[in-house]
């Protein structure tokens, strides 16, 4: 996944000197949670990235970009919190809602790469634990650092500058480490967003 991630990365980069591309930078808030054996309550998040819309036709265009991402969940006193940098692939369909506006539908698959996190527990026998690296004296991670889902969303393009987004994922990986938690145990990662960006 690391190879496939670079090669994503490095064909985005290579578009750049074509005259369909355009890029922007966006800026959200998103609520996250994890499903199945660890679902618990929405967690408050944020999202920043940079993004690349290559146009095919005035209708459809491939949209990606770098999006920096926290996730996670909170339960009884236990939050879990994930900073992940992700490489969505999305088909995109525009179509105008007046002379200076138009509505977007995209979806396609997602990549992401855990950078950071930790389980805090709270009260007088709680701490915080890594997710992503091993702790002193643990075999493995309690985490797996790679994610991979599917992204689904809708927004507004206004004028040639501005852009708002509403935006869904549902992961496909089970993000628990079976060495540590066991293979009884399964969860996936979901977040819901709204960004707004500027096209340059």
């Amino acid at each position: 996944m690391k190879k496939f991630l670079l090669t994503a990365v490095l064909g985005m980069f290579a578009l750049a000197g074509f005259s369909q591309v355009k890029w922007d930078a966006k800026v959200g808030m998103s609520m996250t949670n994890l499903t199945g054996d660890m679902d618990g309550d929405m967690k408050i998040g944020y999202n920043v990235g940079v993004g690349m819309d290559y146009a095919f036709s005035e209708d459809w265009s491939l949209q990606s970009g770098l999006n920096f991402t926290g996730k996670g969940a909170k339960d009884e006193g236990v939050k879990v919190k994930m900073n992940y940098v992700e490489l969505p692939i999305l088909a995109a369909y525009k179509f105008a809602l007046g002379e200076n506006m138009k509505f977007v539908v995209n979806a396609g698959p997602y990549l992401a790469v855990g950078l950071g996190g930790k389980m805090t527990v709270d009260g007088e026998d709680g701490g915080s634990v890594k997710l992503f690296s091993k702790e002193d004296g643990a075999e493995e991670a309690l985490m797996k650092r790679f994610d991979l889902g599917i992204q689904y969303g809708i927004g507004l393009e206004v004028g040639e500058h501005y852009l708002v987004n509403l935006t869904g994922q549902n992961g496909f990986i089970n993000p628990l480490n079976d060495k540590v938690w066991g293979e009884e145990l399964s969860t996936k990662n979901m977040a819901f967003s709204i960004s707004v960006g500027y096209r340059f």
